[in-house]
């Protein structure tokens, strides 16, 4: 064998060398491969390509290089001509993420698909591989986050709303402190037991037993059935069983060693569960000759975040309390949250003198306002409500679910101040209803700006947590628009 004929068959077999190595690689990689010839116009689909996508193995008509578009998926077909042909000019190579349609099964699959157009060769070749697992993860994990935000957003308007309702009726700095203090601790004490089940529930059992386990050793007892509720309502029991207990330490059973308190709960036929909470064997109870937060907590808030409601009860004997909640309480039951999309964001800094200036209310954006309020949480609607009052406005209506705000559509007000999410729904029915009838409302919401809002619509957006002086700016913003 001459020279040339070694060097050509080394040559050979460097090249197999080279082409089993790259098969090797593709395989490891999991991709298939496809080439376009443009001097005879076809594609040519490699069968791990196949395997892969669904797409027909071999060769095909290229229809100038398109053959493969009609497996894209049809929102993703445009957007994809454009960023590969622009990629092949500026470059010569490109890198794309597309959706596309089995066509064996009709199945959406999520492709990574890179190519490149050697120089002088007419021709185009490529790699895919499924991306799907990956995207799939990749959402789940842009969701967990919002949720994160949005619920961090939510604990943090309500301990602003906390502070402020305390403040309101406390008379000394040292009161408040310790009034806020008890009340910061009995959030932070849900969210203890709700950590611990990643957020799926608390136990009524384990929620007592938090509030009461160390309070009064041996003068306190809670029995019932295990019902397990959703984070909603596990902490608006457990701030209702802290003011109770606060005051029965304070002024009740709990301020006397002879003093007891019983607390039961029994489930309910329909649903939910009723909650007795009995003071016996301590000082003699007289009617409160002021109403405090607790009180209007209780009565107000408690009830209403659990679908039901909340009684107290000053008899001489002792006091007693009782607390009903409906089937949305348990976990597992209620609105599947729902996605929103996103209105634009009002930044309260760049507000007119009207508005608001570095969260320094001007009471002329509101005052004579008529306003409703749509807002699940009692404890934030509770404070909007005071702070608007005190600012001058006319809070005509308060709502916590789509039922109730439906109910005030038609009522005589200038601005609605809109919730986004009620228990997991889109208020977007409720901004339609007014928006049909011409009315100005503003959206707050929990949710971070990167996270969608009801769309379609052009009304303000305020971030929680926000202060009166952003719903200020907001509701003046609207009543300009």
């Amino acid at each position: 064998m001459d020279e040339a004929a070694r060097q050509t068959r080394s040559q050979a077999e460097k090249l197999a060398i080279e082409q089993e190595r790259a098969s090797l690689a593709l395989a490891a990689a999991r991709l298939g491969e496809f080439e376009w010839q443009m001097t005879d116009d076809t594609i040519t689909v490699s069968p791990r390509m196949a395997e892969i996508t669904g797409v027909p193995a071999g060769r095909m008509p290229a229809a100038q290089g398109r053959a493969l578009f009609r497996y894209v998926h049809p929102d993703d077909v445009e957007a994809l001509a454009v960023e590969v042909a622009d990629s092949l000019r500026q470059t010569g190579r490109f890198e794309v993420e597309f959706r596309i349609v089995r066509p064996d099964n009709g199945h959406v699959l999520w492709v990574y698909c890179a190519g490149a157009a050697p120089r002088d060769l007419q021709r185009v070749i490529g790699v895919v591989r499924d991306i799907t697992q990956r995207r799939t993860e990749d959402e789940a994990r842009d969701g967990l986050i919002a949720e994160l935000d949005h619920r961090v957003k939510n604990v943090l308007a309500s301990v602003q709303s906390l502070a402020a309702q305390s403040a309101r009726k406390t008379t000394s700095l040292d009161a408040f402190l310790k009034t806020f203090a008890g009340r910061l601790e009995a959030m932070a004490s849900a969210h203890t037991l709700l950590t611990a089940t990643r957020w799926r529930g608390a136990e009524i059992g384990n929620i007592a037993a938090a509030e009461l386990g160390g309070l009064a050793p041996g003068q306190a007892r809670w029995s019932g059935p295990e019902i397990v509720l959703n984070p909603r309502a596990a902490n608006a029991l457990t701030l209702a069983l802290h003011e109770l207990a606060t005051n029965a330490v304070k002024f009740g059973a709990l301020s006397a060693e002879t003093g007891r308190v019983e607390v039961k709960w029994t489930a309910r036929p329909e649903g939910g569960f009723e909650l007795t909470w009995t003071e016996r064997d301590g000082p003699p109870v007289a009617q409160p000759t002021r109403r405090g937060f607790g009180a209007t907590l209780l009565e107000r808030v408690t009830g209403r975040e659990l679908g039901g409601d909340a009684r107290i009860d000053f008899a001489p004997a002792g006091v007693r309390a009782t607390i009903s909640a409906d089937a949305t309480a348990l976990a597992g039951e209620g609105s599947e949250l729902k996605p929103l999309a996103k209105p634009r964001a009002v930044e309260p800094e760049a507000a007119p003198a009207s508005g608001a200036s570095s969260g320094v209310l001007s009471a002329d954006s509101v005052r004579g306002r008529r306003i409703i309020i749509v807002e699940d949480a009692m404890l934030l609607s509770l404070e909007l409500e005071a702070g608007l009052t005190e600012a001058g406005a006319c809070v005509i209506g308060a709502a916590a679910d789509l039922d109730e705000a439906m109910k005030l559509v038609d009522a005589p007000f200038d601005v609605a101040v809109l919730d986004a999410n009620l228990n997991g729904a889109s208020v977007t029915p409720v901004a339609e209803a007014l928006r049909a009838r011409g009315k100005r409302f503003i959206f707050a919401t929990g949710y971070g700006d990167a996270a969608p809002a009801p769309e379609g619509f052009d009304a303000p957006v305020v971030r929680k947590p926000y202060n009166v002086a952003q719903i200020a700016a907001a509701v003046a913003e609207a009543m300009r628009g």
